[in-house]
C-alpha cells in the first residue's frame, strides 16, 4: 500500500479527481486550501494580493499496482502547464 501526497494548483482539482477515477483510486483525504512555494521554480501560491493563487492537497491511499499509471497521468497533466504547479510524493504504508 502506498500513500500519495499531492499538492496542486486548485484549477487542477476536477482533472485530478477524474484521473483518480480512471486509475481506480478511491480513498483520500482532501485539504481545500493549502499555501506554498515550489522548491525549484514557479510562483508562490499564497492567496494574497501579490500571489493570489492557492493550492489544494490530497492524501491518497493506493494499492502499489495502481500508482505507476496515476503518476504517469499526473506527469502528463503537469507538463501541459508547469507554471500552475504540482508536486507529489509517495510513501509505503503498513496495513494493520
Amino acid at each position: 500500500m502506498k500513500a500519495i501526497f499531492l499538492s496542486y494548483n486548485q484549477a487542477y482539482h476536477e482533472e485530478i479527481l477524474e484521473i483518480m477515477s480512471l486509475c481506480g483510486l478511491r480513498g483520500y483525504t482532501y485539504w481545500d486550501v493549502t499555501m506554498g512555494r515550489g522548491s525549484f521554480k514557479g510562483e508562490p501560491h499564497l492567496g494574497d494580493h501579490a500571489w493570489p493563487t492557492l493550492n489544494s492537497t490530497l492524501l491518497i491511499m493506493a494499492e502499489d499496482r495502481l500508482v505507476p499509471e496515476f503518476k504517469r497521468r499526473l506527469k502528463e497533466l503537469d507538463s501541459k502547464s508547469e507554471a500552475m504547479g504540482m508536486r507529489y510524493f509517495t510513501w509505503t504504508i503498513d496495513e494493520e
